[in-house]
């Protein structure tokens, strides 16, 4: 029995807005009726691509939520994704394409990030726009990503608010000014990026496999298909005490096992495969050895089994029977129907077959969760939900067997273990950045080093500010200098004015020329010995600075740096280290360290000590744009690679 805790996991949400553009002062009540048409006619629009959708956690849901203060009444919606983040970006699909087939919708849409559309298209963003100013900035509508700028100057653009906008006068901007805050196309092209191929995308999501299952799970399966979300997460999600209730299966018997097919989603299916488990000796589930045909398919029926019985033990043996009413009752659910029918729903299917009722299910289950969502007091737990199907909905176990010789294959699962190589070209393809085409022999002979000492200086050369560094967006890219007044502003602003700064006293060039006379000459003098204090101070640092290196020269903090006086092969420079040793303690002359040679050498001892795995180095030569070829030499032969460089940087001297 696995005795583990329970995982931690963060309840990643997303929230959207649907407002309709202003266009008459409207009468609180009447404005709430158009709101829930609007809904309605949403829902009933998206219902074909949304009701087979299996979410993670929560469906996309809208209703109506009252204005209050400065935010006026609209549509609301907010989703629990969790793990799987498809789900959120889904959602954003949905929202832009609702905004595109309703023009007088403006729509926002933030999650526990903030505004995480700009995070995605972060690269691309005008240096004005950051956390501290995008407050009701970014916006969809008709199916584009708008952005409200900020003038550079107060008042400068009559139609701009210097600070950020409320949601009013966001909304009348975006309806008078539509054409003036359309988002650059890089920033359509990130956040596109991420949303392409819906909705055909949602079958490539999804993955099909065969589980050995209690007939109950696949009877419930059969009519909640989205319920398999839930079983997944109450296995992955299990403790110690949700374990206590699968010592012995009370619901969901494994004598009465059958194989069925099953669609997950793939995160769904990653979170069941890849957890090890044993279940109790006493719950009746054994497993076969590994080596069976069909062991996976039994393991994962096992596991979902758990999940199953975990949220029906939950449930209280006798929980209201208020809840168990049936939804279709709502006067909404005749026009919903109808609706359903003119979008072609059912694809042309003979009302009352199987399939036509299939589909007619997942319809109820949708507009229950979606259109005419109960107060929480009143909704089903995935537990309940359960029971009451079980409890309504009568299954044929010989009838389920027979099902057993028609099931469609299993989807392959190979993408469960991506390759190194596969697994950089989907950050790369998710990073929107085209694979890095690879090094070849020839070209990894000739590999210039200098190449990182010059990239590096590069990236040093950048503005950087308390707030980080910036690294340099493409490897061609001119260096930017560093400006040293803005750098010591931004500490003054943190710190205050510095000790020989007067709030009051402040003196500029022409305040100088006013003085008298005798006051100038004292400033003169007083400067000259400033002047002549400041030199010897620093005659003074160099001399101390000198006598340091000169006794660090000989000691093992010396030894580790490379000087320019040594330009030989390694071969040659390692049978001189004795005599440099000798002579290195008499007072010679110092070279100067080569900093280049002890910058790239460092760097590529860093470099292979990785052994190919992610680290420091290679993730800063690949922001900076610098791909080293694969590290395929053994540690003793990377000197010669540095005395290569030696080589380079003698014949540059």
């Amino acid at each position: 029995m696995e005795e583990n805790m329970k995982l931690a996991t963060v309840e990643d949400t997303v929230e959207y807005h649907l407002f309709l553009i202003p266009d008459e002062p409207r009468d609180p009540e009447k404005h709430k009726e158009i709101l829930q048409k609007y809904i309605e006619r949403i829902m009933t629009h998206f219902a074909p691509m949304l009701v087979p959708y299996i979410w993670q956690n929560q469906p996309f849901n809208l209703k109506y939520k009252p204005g209050k203060g400065d935010v006026p009444a609209h549509m609301f919606g907010m989703t629990k994704f969790g793990d799987n983040i498809e789900d959120e970006w889904f959602i954003v699909y949905v929202v832009k394409q609702i905004t595109k087939e309703f023009p007088e919708l403006v729509a926002r849409i933030e999650d526990n990030d903030g505004e995480f559309l700009l995070i995605e298209a972060a690269d691309f963003l005008p240096k004005w726009l950051d956390p501290d100013n995008s407050a009701n900035r970014v916006f969809f509508h008709q199916g584009e990503l708008c952005i409200i700028p900020a003038p550079r100057k107060p008042g400068a653009v009559s139609w701009l608010p210097s600070t950020p906008p409320t949601i009013p006068q966001a909304l009348n901007i975006i309806s008078t000014h539509p054409e003036k805050i359309l988002a650059s196309d890089s920033i359509q092209a990130a956040v596109n990026r991420r949303i392409r191929g819906y909705p055909e995308k949602i079958q490539a999501s999804l993955h099909r496999a065969h589980c050995f299952l209690p007939a109950g799970i696949v009877a419930v399966l059969k009519q909640r298909p989205r319920l398999v979300a839930a079983g997944v997460q109450a296995f992955y999600l299990r403790d110690p005490i949700d374990l206590r209730a699968c010592r012995i299966f009370k619901t969901f018997l494994p004598e009465t096992r059958i194989m069925a097919s099953v669609t997950f989603t793939k995160c769904l299916y990653a979170q069941l495969v890849q957890q090890r488990f044993v279940p109790d000796r006493r719950s009746g589930y054994k497993m076969p050895p590994p080596s069976h045909p069909q062991y996976r398919a039994h393991e994962l029926g096992m596991k979902l089994a758990h999940g199953f019985e975990i949220l029906c033990s939950k449930c209280s043996p006798h929980f209201s029977d208020s809840k168990k009413s049936v939804m279709t009752t709502s006067p909404l659910w005749a026009g919903f129907l109808e609706s359903l029918k003119k979008n072609d729903y059912f694809k042309g299917l003979i009302e009352g077959s199987a399939q036509y009722q299939a589909r007619l299910e997942m319809a109820k289950n949708y507009f229950q969760l979606s259109v005419n969502r109960p107060e929480s007091s009143l909704a089903l737990s995935p537990g309940e939900e359960i029971l009451t199907l079980l409890q309504t909905t009568p299954f044929d176990i010989e009838e389920l067997k027979k099902e057993e010789a028609n099931l469609p294959p299993e989807d392959d699962d190979q993408w469960l273990d991506l390759s190194p190589d596969q697994l950089d070209q989907l950050l790369q393809e998710a990073a929107g950045k085209r694979e890095a085409e690879p090094i070849s022999k020839k070209e990894e002979q000739n590999y210039d080093l200098t190449q990182v000492s010059e990239s590096m200086k590069a990236f040093i050369s950048k503005v950087s500010t308390h707030k980080g560094a910036e690294l340099p967006r493409e490897p061609s890219e001119a260096p930017i200098t560093f400006d040293a007044d803005s750098f010591l502003n931004y500490f003054d602003k943190i710190l205050g004015p510095r000790p020989h700064e007067s709030d009051s006293d402040d003196l500029d060039d022409e305040d100088f020329e006013c003085l008298d006379s005798d006051d100038d000459l004292d400033l003169k003098t007083q400067g000259t010995g400033e002047e002549a204090s400041l030199k010897g101070t620093l005659n003074d640092l160099k001399s101390y600075m000198a006598q340091m290196d000169q006794e660090l020269a000989n000691t093992s903090v010396g030894k580790s740096f490379t000087t320019q006086k040594q330009m030989e092969p390694l071969s040659q420079t390692t049978s001189n280290n004795s005599d440099e040793e000798d002579s290195g303690a008499g007072g010679s002359v110092m070279t100067p360290v080569d900093v280049d040679l002890n910058l790239v050498s460092n760097i590529l001892e860093s470099y292979s000590s990785q052994a190919g795995l992610a680290g420091p180095a290679s993730n800063l030569l690949q922001s900076m744009g610098v791909q080293l070829p694969d590290n395929t030499d053994h540690r003793p032969t990377m000197p010669v690679r540095i005395s290569r460089l030696r080589k380079e940087q003698g014949s540059q001297h």
